[in-house]
């Protein structure tokens, strides 16, 4: 499964792409990267009202993949790497959404079912 990243996009219909997929997990976009297992500061988190061609750093287009198969890490590098957006993958936890610094390891379908409670 891929979702198209277009030059026109907001980071909200980056949003709303990848969690009609994952309806429990959600992407923040933040202004610069982070290594696996960690987070991004609060402070430089995007609104989501951010047109992506203000802000990132590779200027190309395309497709991502967000196969359930492939783990939060990778999905979180190949975005940089693709499209110059630095994002973190976050989990429904009851009311609250958690960071999956200490899951990245996981793959976005195990960290979808974490977040609506199957697993």
């Amino acid at each position: 499964m891929e979702i198209y990243i277009s030059e026109e996009d907001l980071l909200q219909n980056i949003q709303e792409k990848f969690q009609a997929a994952y309806p429990h997990l959600r992407l923040e976009f933040f202004k610069h990267p982070h290594e696996a297992g960690e987070g991004c500061p609060r402070n430089e988190k995007w609104p989501l009202d951010t047109p992506i061609e203000d802000i990132r750093m590779i200027h190309s287009f395309g497709w991502i993949d967000i196969s359930e198969d492939r783990t939060v890490a990778e999905l979180e590098k190949d975005f940089y790497r693709q499209i110059g957006l630095s994002v973190q993958v976050l989990r429904k936890s009851g009311l609250s959404w958690l960071l999956t610094t200490r899951t990245d390891h996981l793959t976005l379908k195990i960290q979808d079912e974490m977040g609506a409670g199957v697993l």
